[in-house]
Parts: C-alpha cells; structure tokens; sequence
C-alpha cells in the first residue's frame, strides 16, 4: 500500500462524469490547486451495495464539504458510461440519481494504481506469457475504498484505506478536514477525538501538559 501523506498526489488526466451527467475530457486535480481543498474517494464499482450508500452519503452532505471550500470526487474503474447510466438509474432502482460531484472514469486502472488503492496481486498468465495484476478473486482487479484529503497546495495530508466490505463515515471525513483548516488557521495541533469547538494545543512540552492538566 502506498503511503502518500506530505507528498503531492498523483496527476491524472482522464474522462468523468459532472453535474449528474454531463462528460468531460482531461479531468485533472490539478485545475483545484490554489483555489479548493480536495476529498478524492475511490470506491470499487458502479451498480454495487456499499458503494451507493457511500456516494450518495457524501451528496447528501455537499453543502457541508462546500461551506469548507472542499471539492468532493469520486472515482472507480467503470468506464464513464457506466457512470453516467448509474447517475441516471433511480434511487429505488439500485442508482445513484441527483449525485452532481464529479466521478473520475480510472478505466485503465492507472489511478487506482498511482494512489496505491488497486486491489490484487500480479500473477502469471499462460495465455500472454507475462505477469497480469489480477483481482483477489481471480477477477478483474478494482480498487479498495481510499480516501485522500488534497490541501490547496495539492498535497495529500490525510488517507485511509477501507476493505472493501466496510462503507466510510462522513462525519469523520469532515472532522479531519475541521483538523487541518483549524492547524493552518491557528497553528495549534488537534488531539485525539477532536471535533470542531473543542480545545486544541500548542505542538510543546507544556501545551501538551497544559492540554492533558485541563482534561
């Protein structure tokens, strides 16, 4: 698994999905440096269980990611037509209708790659005499539930990495994001279970026992 905190995140270009259903050609992250936090999600496939739950969850919270000034996207190995038929598939039906954040086409699997997210493990193929990535079950290979959190100056500062059976939680994706603008705004670190109200420290001997005095 790769580890890509404090470094730039991966570039790509590639087609998505926006706006619930309009296409768009060379995506990229770098077009938000400078100017929006980044929350990029990978999940492992379209028209499947967990993966609905989650990104309509996180829609469902937009509001709260845009008051942050954070862009939310989405991204898996489905082409950007089967992201685009999920987009226009009913709730009730198993799809994931009135989703307007982006959703990344990582059809060649080379971003999943990048961020260190694609699951599987290289094995030897008679066919094409040569070494394959494949899936853990023998299958096409997808990616792991990553979560990266994308500072303005594009580099990774938060990340975890889910099984693919155990859907994400929202709040703490916010509360990490509470964490990092709170540091960049004040200078002080955030303790365990901070939340956005409570006191934080100053990154000291004495502010850590001021902090632990108090608490």
């Amino acid at each position: 698994m790769t580890m890509l905190v404090g470094k730039k995140a991966p570039q790509f270009s590639a087609d998505a999905v926006v706006n619930g259903g309009e296409f768009v050609e060379n995506f990229t992250l770098s077009q938000f440096e400078g100017k929006k936090y980044v929350l990029f999600f990978f999940y492992p496939l379209d028209f499947t269980f967990v993966c609905p739950t989650e990104i309509i969850a996180f829609q469902d919270r937009i509001k709260d990611f845009e008051d942050r000034n954070v862009q939310v996207i989405g991204c898996s190995v489905d082409s950007k037509f089967s992201h685009w038929a999920w987009l226009n598939t009913a709730k009730n039906k198993g799809g994931i209708e009135g989703v307007k954040y982006p959703l990344v086409a990582d059809i060649n699997k080379t971003i999943a790659t990048n961020f260190g997210v694609l699951a599987g493990k290289y094995t030897y193929d008679d066919l094409s005499d040569e070494l394959v990535w494949m899936g853990d079950n023998g299958e096409n290979a997808v990616a792991y539930r990553g979560l990266f959190l994308i500072d303005l100056q594009g580099n990774v500062r938060h990340q975890v990495v889910n099984d693919m059976p155990l859907g994400r939680s929202i709040d703490e994706a916010l509360r990490m994001i509470d964490a990092l603008q709170y540091f960049e705004e004040n200078g002080e670190v955030c303790p365990a279970n901070w939340s956005k109200g409570k006191d934080a420290m100053s990154a000291t001997a004495e502010g850590v026992a001021k902090y632990l005095g108090s608490h």
